[in-house]
């Protein structure tokens, strides 16, 4: 119960980082959601509903409507005054153009801004209060507020504030409604709004011309039209500084600023237009403090949200790329080695060594495959302290049996290497069973003294269930063409334990089965490149080996295969900086791994996070055909992966659900795995539970599969063990 607890303890903080980083990774993604969600237009518009509660006297009004005090009051602006006006910024691109042309004709104007904007570009908000401008509010994230509760207009308004006091350090009691217009265009909604913001202390600011820069389609000269006032009269003209491509706006200010002054126009703000008091006063100190934090978590959630756009073209260019580059590589490999001869045919026996704890559903459709073998062939099993009838079931069967306390399956290999009594060494799992040619298929490489170990092609024989389908998608799209492209850049950093051959001499020479790393396969594997050793994949040898089938045995089996492999990965390193195969192995091998199987997986996650953010807070019709562009590609790849391993396309109509809830699983796994790995924790093997039944797998044997055949021994001579 004390150690139980102790690893409670242990594993604690892994998870307890992994929610921090998660509700933090959630809350840049929703700041930065409200602080670049798409704003709409304010667009001019007729009254939608009843006007009855609404005044005469307002609707035939001014454009600035005072409800602070005891009554409603409304300011027409003077003749041959006007009001310069501009909504939804400010912008990086369009508001310092803008200004830059006020200053020029000597004039100042009202900018209604966005709070999220305002918090984005604070120092162009700057830029706009020291130019001598006046400064409204256009609430914090541009709704519509006479579809929002109460609570909402508050908290809008309030963080406007809040973004001005720590953008520029003011404040400000003038507001402009989003999507309001012209004090005509005013309903029984639109009024009680402007009441309830009297009520909070604010001053409304309607529009009496609107540009209409906002339509794209019009021309300079139409939007002069608009903007400018008849018969002297004054006026608000409604322009904007964000929302868009805002060049005619430029260009539109550049005309109507000389054509009214030609005509005698003064150009003033909102409140100095009607005498009201400023509208920009000076924030508390306190506020001031609060808007800064404000205006940074805006500027790092933007920043974030924009590295991780970075980083998704990143992804996306890395695994589309990579995926081509395996594909044609993998196509390569395929056609070298159909016509291809490795030398004169190796018929020397075999040991096929087969380690195994707690078999007893497997171990004898694993023996029977292999006395089924039409290779000569050597069965050694060794026991590993088996608690079950393992060691018996296999005994039963004729084959030789080696017991020994349990420690481990590369000890239980290096056991079986010991007694083995030929130079050419297969090892295989006890959950996994051969067809009658593999044992012979995977030696035929040897009979070049080059080839130190060859890579068998291991599938998925229990494909029943979701899960296990998954497993089989990723075996042929992953495992299977990964090692084609390995075997062509001649850096295999896997050979695995379901089925693969050895050289004697080679494994002598890197000194057996490590247990340094819980990956004992790559870590030999890599060894032996780094020795000279050149490592090849033989597709044609096939073995059945038993898939995870429960969700927490798959778990447990990635989770130790992924942490194996960095251990492997890390124990490696030097082999990087290294000369001669072993730097072959480390530049080639080792970055590609450390790159595609650590790196980028840890990042892929973007990919659905970003797709998750877009159907939220972007075109959610652009999201989803990104993301099932993506899904495409890896649609294309995975039919060919199947074709190059003759394989049958049906299991392919899962891939779309494979991506989204498969995946998610191996980033858990990988996200575990690097936190365990950073926590320095060792993992210690963890046997799964096994089924059974996977003589039933095997393909139906050809005349004679089950009949030993009367080979010659010949034996792998000492020239042929090579020394590299």
């Amino acid at each position: 119960m004390k150690g139980r607890a102790l690893t409670g303890l242990r594993r604690a903080p892994r998870w307890v980082l992994a929610g921090i980083v998660t509700v933090l990774l959630a809350c840049l993604l929703a700041v930065a959601g409200i602080a670049n969600a798409d704003i709409g237009n304010d667009a001019d518009a007729d009254a939608s509903g009843s006007a009855s509660n609404v005044p005469s006297s307002i609707l035939n009004g001014g454009s600035i409507i005072d409800a602070t005090g005891d009554s409603v009051v409304s300011y027409e602006i003077p003749d041959k005054t006007v009001v310069l006006t501009f909504d939804d910024g400010p912008s990086s691109e369009w508001t310092e153009q803008i200004l830059s042309v006020l200053k020029e004709n000597g004039v100042v104007g009202t900018f209604f801004e966005v709070g999220t904007q305002v918090a984005k570009y604070s120092g162009i908000m700057q830029d706009v209060v020291d130019s001598g401008s006046e400064v409204g509010v256009h609430t914090f994230t541009h709704p519509d507020l006479t579809k929002v509760s109460d609570e909402r207009v508050q908290l809008e308004l309030s963080e406007s504030q809040l973004a001005l006091a720590g953008a520029a350090d003011i404040t400000s009691n003038i507001v402009r409604p989003p999507y309001s217009a012209t004090p005509k265009a005013l309903d029984n909604q639109d009024y009680a709004e402007i009441q309830k913001l009297g009520d909070l202390g604010y001053v409304t600011v309607l529009t009496d011309l609107d540009s209409e820069d906002w339509q794209t389609d019009l021309s300079v000269d139409q939007m002069l039209a608009n903007a400018t006032p008849e018969n002297g009269d004054g006026a608000v003209i409604l322009m904007h500084d964000a929302g868009g491509d805002r060049s005619k706006t430029v260009q539109l200010l550049e005309r109507l600023i000389p054509l009214l002054k030609s005509e005698g126009y003064t150009f003033t703000t909102a409140t100095d237009a009607v005498n009201l008091a400023k509208a920009n006063g000076t924030a508390t100190t306190a506020d001031q403090a609060r808007g800064s934090v404000l205006v940074g978590a805006i500027h790092v959630s933007t920043g974030f949200l924009t590295a991780l756009g970075w980083g998704l073209v990143g992804v996306g260019a890395l695994s589309v790329g990579r995926l081509g580059l395996m594909l044609v590589f993998a196509r390569r490999h395929k056609k070298r080695r159909r016509a291809f001869a490795w030398g004169a045919p190796v018929r020397a026996p075999v040991s096929v060594i087969v380690p195994a704890y707690n078999e007893k559903e497997c171990i004898e459709d694993t023996i029977r495959s292999l006395q089924a073998s039409d290779h000569p062939i050597e069965i050694i099993v060794v026991d590993d302290g088996s608690t079950d009838n393992t060691a018996e079931l296999a005994e039963a069967l004729g084959v030789r049996v080696i017991r020994q306390e349990n420690a481990g399956k590369a000890t239980a290999l290096n056991t079986g290497i010991a007694a083995a009594r030929h130079d050419l060494i297969v090892m295989m799992d006890g959950d996994t069973v051969f067809e009658p040619t593999t044992v012979g298929r995977l030696v035929q490489p040897f009979a070049d003294p080059e080839v130190g170990a060859v890579a068998g092609n291991a599938k998925i024989a229990n494909r029943r269930g979701l899960l296990a389908q998954w497993q089989h998608i990723e075996y042929v799209m992953g495992f299977n063409i990964d090692r084609r492209v390995y075997d062509q850049l001649r850096c295999m950093l896997t050979v695995p334990g379901a089925v693969g051959a050895f050289r004697r001499s080679a494994l002598v020479q890197v000194g057996g089965v490590s247990d340094a790393t819980l990956a004992e396969d790559t870590d030999l594997t890599i060894a032996l490149s780094r020795a000279g050793w050149r490592v090849v994949y033989e597709e044609r040898a096939r073995a059945w080996t038993e898939a995870p089938s429960k969700l927490r045995q798959l778990w447990m089996q990635r989770y130790r295969w992924c942490y194996g492999t960095m251990q492997s990965m890390w124990k490696h390193r030097r082999a990087v900086f290294e000369k001669g195969a072993s730097g072959r192995i480390g530049r080639w091998g080792l970055l590609h791994l450390a790159l595609f199987q650590v790196v980028l997986p840890t990042m892929a996650p973007l990919i659905d996070i970003l797709a998750v953010y877009g159907m939220f807070f972007l075109n959610p019709v652009y999201t989803a055909a990104a993301w099932l562009g993506m899904l495409l590609v890896q649609l294309l790849g995975a039919v060919y992966a199947f074709r190059l391993d003759g394989e049958k396309l049906r299991p392919l109509w899962l891939l779309p659900l494979q991506q989204l809830v498969y995946r998610q699983l191996m980033y858990g796994v990988l996200i575990q795995s690097v936190l365990t790995a950073l926590g320095g924790t060792r993992l210690r093997w963890q046997k799964l539970r096994r089924s059974g039944g996977l003589g039933a797998a095997l393909p139906a044997p050809g005349s004679g599969a089950g009949t030993k055949r009367d080979f010659p021994a010949v034996s792998v001579t000492e020239q042929d063990r090579r020394n590299p």
